[in-house]
């Protein structure tokens, strides 16, 4: 299966990217629907998953549309650097619905959060995570949103990591060996 895998991301790595941008939309409005009709609200740390989401959607697609390689090693890489970022608040959510602090207080939501304090103070904030950061209001086969979250952007890693790594060895070797 990883041969396979390898074969695709050498042969077609358009439609790689296309594929993760496909995902990431079809993520975010899922994650929409829950919102809407499911009755889940996002905490801080959802929303900027989301961003990161939206972000490593927007990267892929435009990745999918250039066909130069060069096109492609950029937007893998941009595509690791926010799915790495993705996967670093979904854990840290992960970790703080593992390990609730013992007192958990609601604290302001997103945008509120943004709205009142400095970005330095509010960056901070936002990863400390509210008191709804560490609800578990949804699971899938034993895994909460975040830890699915944290699934799918170390998936869009290592693909891009992959991918990187097979398109950078595809270059011709300019010292004739």
């Amino acid at each position: 299966m990883f041969s396979r895998l390898l074969a695709v991301l050498d042969s077609a790595p358009r439609r790689v990217f296309l594929a993760i941008g496909v995902i990431c939309i079809a993520m975010f409005g899922y994650g929409l629907y829950l919102q809407q009709y499911a009755g889940l609200n996002p905490c801080p740390m959802c929303i900027v998953q989301r961003y990161a989401l939206i972000f490593v959607a927007i990267v892929a697609l435009l990745a999918g549309v250039g066909g130069q390689k060069s096109i492609h090693i950029a937007g893998a890489a941009l595509l690791l650097l926010i799915s790495g970022f993705g996967a670093f608040v979904a854990a840290r959510q992960s970790w703080l619905q593992w390990y609730p602090p013992e007192v958990a207080t609601c604290g302001r939501d997103f945008y509120g959060m943004i709205e009142s304090f400095p970005l330095q103070r509010a960056i901070p904030m936002i990863f400390r995570g509210s008191g709804d950061c560490y609800a578990v209001d949804w699971t899938f086969l034993g895994g909460t949103l975040a830890n699915w979250s944290f699934v799918s952007f170390t998936a869009f890693g290592v693909l891009a990591v992959l991918m990187i790594w097979r398109r950078a060895r595809q270059t011709p070797n300019r010292h004739g060996a």
